[in-house]
């Protein structure tokens, strides 16, 4: 048997990481099937999974030469920014509370010191600390090993003291002693316990008895009292201590499940609230919110036989493909999707098929990277190759999902190749293009992904790269407008169309903000 380690080092914290994702792998289905408190909604495991695959990835894509104190810190940071629903939300505050001490040294002091530090921290961001749930068996693990000692009795003291305080869970709380099972925010936590003890020892320590089955009550329903709030709102936001220190007074006004980790200027707030529209406008007076989940909790239905899922530049275009059944990912400016967020969107969209539209050229390797991930999971993914947002309307558009799977495939992909597309955007710089040199604030028309035009007036290279793309022919053009395009744009194409070409019809849309200028389609 291979000698203990007598401090963490960066290679053993990333194989940690890794077999706390694989331990909750396993034990995914099981924490979610006794998931009864707050929401008996059934995805406890799925959120710390969710939560802890994110660390992953941040590690993963980490420096190898990075150091124990970079290496915790990195998972802590990558748990923050993919923290999902509460236990997730508070898992991600106890790693960063970890950290934060871990960075002093790293034997087994030190890590008795971070696991206290980690429940003191975790304590403090939830806003009504219940006992019997996640945060009782995070104080258990701390006290049972505060004493110190070497790292290995320090982790097998906190993982049997977490494991105790699980089994207990029941007499704590009336809604686990009703449904007969024990916390599964906890049994997760005993979950990442257990993975660094087993990572410390190379054995796998004794896993707690296998919870009883559990039937859940209708979604949105609250096991304590009947009733609860009906959305789920989460989002990261950047702010000062102070808007945070306001913004949590708030949302503990608005509704319940309050939980606001994180610090440096970037915070991760979970809240279930009946007005998910406040909880955001509250947000946004604190200071950035962004990637925004909200979820109806009385609304989550059986998997539907099949969904699409779309990549959208710009919250009002993405907004239009959602009314017409898709779900939606916005692409902001500068920040490319991920696969693992194109894999939650396909989750998201809760159906046994999907149709995967990119729409951009450099998201075609991630997008097949998050289908493969998405079928590895019993899902059937389709992707449609498509380069542009004026190529998956127009798939979006002849999608019918009572047709075949294949043959709504097939539709889709013939109306997105059928899609000539061009797009308006300015130079940043001088450069040299296919159609000659262009100088910063210069109007390029890129047609097919090339530089077709090059202009001074938004207006007039629109106008040139509509004649070039109708000179091929067509029958409907679409153009696309972001929010801070000139008011008068659109309407000038629509009035250059129908006086220049009159069996051609025309259709505008308003990507809205962080769109390109202006996307044209031609069919």
């Amino acid at each position: 048997m291979p000698r203990a380690p007598q401090t963490l080092d960066a290679e053993t914290v990333r194989s940690w990481c890794a077999g706390a994702l694989a331990a909750l792998g396993r034990e995914r289905a099981e924490i979610d099937a006794i998931n009864v408190y707050p929401v008996a909604d059934g995805d406890t495991g799925t959120n710390l999974y969710l939560t802890v695959e994110s660390a992953a990835r941040a590690v993963d894509a980490a420096d190898r030469a990075a150091d124990v104190a970079e290496i915790i810190r990195i998972m802590a940071h990558g748990a923050l920014l993919g923290a999902r629903g509460n236990s997730g939300t508070i898992l991600s505050q106890l790693l960063r509370g970890m950290a934060v001490v871990l960075a002093e040294g790293a034997d087994g002091d030190h890590l008795a010191r971070a696991l206290a530090n980690a429940a003191g921290q975790a304590r403090q961001a939830v806003a009504h600390p219940v006992e019997g749930t996640l945060l009782t068996v995070a104080d258990a693990a701390a006290g049972a090993c505060a004493a110190g000692g070497d790292l290995v009795t320090v982790a097998e003291r906190a993982y049997e003291g977490a494991r105790a305080a699980l089994d207990a869970t029941p007499g704590q709380l009336d809604a686990l002693r009703r449904a007969g099972v024990v916390d599964a925010g906890g049994a997760g936590l005993v979950a990442v316990l257990g993975a660094l003890l087993e990572t410390l020892t190379g054995e796998a320590p004794d896993r707690p008895a296998e919870p009883a089955p559990h039937h859940h009550p209708p979604l949105g329903t609250d096991c304590a009292a009947g009733t609860g709030p009906a959305y789920e709102v989460i989002y990261l936001l950047e702010a000062d201590d102070q808007a945070v220190d306001r913004l949590r007074g708030r949302l503990d006004e608005l509704g319940e499940s309050l939980v606001v980790v994180g610090g440096d200027g970037l915070w991760n707030v979970h809240v279930h609230v009946d007005d998910a529209g406040a909880a955001v406008e509250a947000g946004v007076e604190a200071g950035r919110p962004y990637r925004i989940r909200v979820t109806h909790f009385e609304s989550r239905p059986e998997p539907a036989e099949r969904a699409v899922v779309a990549v959208l530049p710009g919250e009002g275009l993405a907004g239009l493909c959602t009314e017409a059944g898709a779900t939606t990912l916005v692409a902001r400016p500068g920040e490319t999707p991920t696969a693992a967020e194109l894999t939650e969107a396909i989750r998201r969209a809760h159906a046994r098929e999907i149709v995967l539209l990119p729409n951009d050229t450099e998201l075609r390797e991630i997008a097949a990277e998050a289908a493969e991930h998405a079928r590895r999971e019993g899902i059937r993914v389709a992707l449609i190759p498509t380069r542009a947002a004026v190529q998956g309307i127009a798939a979006l558009a002849v999608h019918e999902p009572e047709r075949r799977f294949d043959e709504d495939v097939v539709a889709m992909t013939a109306a997105a190749g059928a899609t000539r597309y061009a797009e308006l955007g300015v130079a940043a710089r001088q450069s040299f293009t296919s159609a000659g040199v262009c100088q910063a604030g210069d109007v390029l028309g890129l047609i097919e992904g090339d530089v077709a035009v090059i202009g001074r007036d938004l207006t007039a290279t629109a106008v040139t790269v509509l004649d070039r793309m109708l000179s091929a022919g067509g029958e409907l053009v679409t153009v696309v407008v972001a929010a801070d395009t000139p008011d008068d744009l659109a309407d000038t194409l629509e009035r250059h169309v129908r006086t220049t070409y009159l069996a051609v019809d025309t259709t505008v849309y308003h990507a809205g903000e962080g769109a390109p200028p202006l996307l044209i389609g031609v069919e």
